[in-house]
């Protein structure tokens, strides 16, 4: 019989505790992963394609397929500007 634990306790014993360098990148990675996704599934919800989007905000179509599969990094000022300009959406951010 396994014992259940909390995701954090996997994520310390696969990536390392908070505050570690692995954990540090794992955590980095993980957010342009979900950002990614959130932009893609916005982009195919407003009907545009990758070059679509790029066109519109002046950005280049391999650049937005490496945002949505979570391989480049992305500023704030990036994702604001494809959200609110290239796909006419609200970035909406809080800290909980």
């Amino acid at each position: 019989m396994h014992k259940l634990t909390s995701f954090e306790d996997h994520l310390e014993k696969h990536r390392g505790a908070k505050g570690t360098a692995s954990r540090a990148r794992f955590d980095a990675d993980s957010l342009s992963f979900r950002l990614g996704v959130m932009l893609q599934e916005a982009r195919k919800e407003a009907k545009m394609t990758q070059e679509q989007l790029a066109e519109k905000t002046g950005t280049k179509k391999s650049y937005i397929s490496r945002i949505e599969t979570g391989k480049s990094d992305i500023q704030l000022s990036t994702f604001y500007k494809l959200i609110e300009i290239g796909l006419g959406k609200s970035l909406n951010i809080s800290i909980g």
